[in-house]
């Protein structure tokens, strides 16, 4: 029985095993890859491939995927996005079960990204492409930028994580989080 139980406190399932593990594998997979990019050239590769089927498979299962996996569950309007940000400036955002808005936004930001950075490192092996100072230069650019976004979705969860008071970490590990409550966005 989970602590939020014992508690009196009533669970939802959000994450199912997919989207966790999928998860867990790019971040891993990033990692390496990043760590590997002045290293071992076939660590490098594998962690680039890995991901770019990572996010391929992602982006399947945001259209046939289970309930908050699915794009139109998350994906909102930039309009949407704008009005959830000014919320959080202004510490009035509505506690979401799913991704919030701006999450939503991370998430196809990211996979677009990452998708990019891994297209780019797969092309440099191609003999067409072999030796491109432009494209490798493009391929570094995506890389860091990808970091960049990582560095902010850290962020944005440990925010969320505050002020919603639950932990984003862990419920991405178990796949379940704090039942909807008055106000909340199921």
């Amino acid at each position: 029985m989970s602590a939020a139980l014992r508690a009196g406190m009533a669970t939802i399932r959000v994450w199912d095993p997919f989207v966790r593990t999928f998860h867990w594998t790019l971040a891993l997979s990033f990692a390496v890859a990043w760590l590997s990019g002045e290293g071992p050239e076939t660590l490098h590769n594998l962690a680039g491939y890995a991901a770019g089927v990572l996010v391929l498979a992602r982006i399947a299962w945001g259209f046939f995927g289970l309930g908050y996996a699915r794009f139109s569950q998350f994906v909102r309007s930039p309009a949407a996005v704008v009005d959830y940000l000014k919320s959080i400036a202004a510490g009035s955002e509505r506690r979401f079960i799913g991704h919030n808005p701006a999450g939503g936004a991370m998430v196809v930001v990211l996979l677009a990204a990452v998708a990019a950075t891994a297209a780019t490192g797969w092309m440099l092996t191609m003999d067409t492409f072999w030796g491109s100072t432009s494209l490798q230069r493009l391929h570094s650019v995506l890389a860091h930028g990808v970091l960049l976004l990582v560095v902010a979705h850290f962020f944005g969860v440990v925010l969320a994580s505050l002020r919603h008071r639950e932990n984003l970490a862990r419920a991405m590990v178990i796949g379940d989080k704090r039942a909807p409550g008055p106000g909340d966005v199921a």
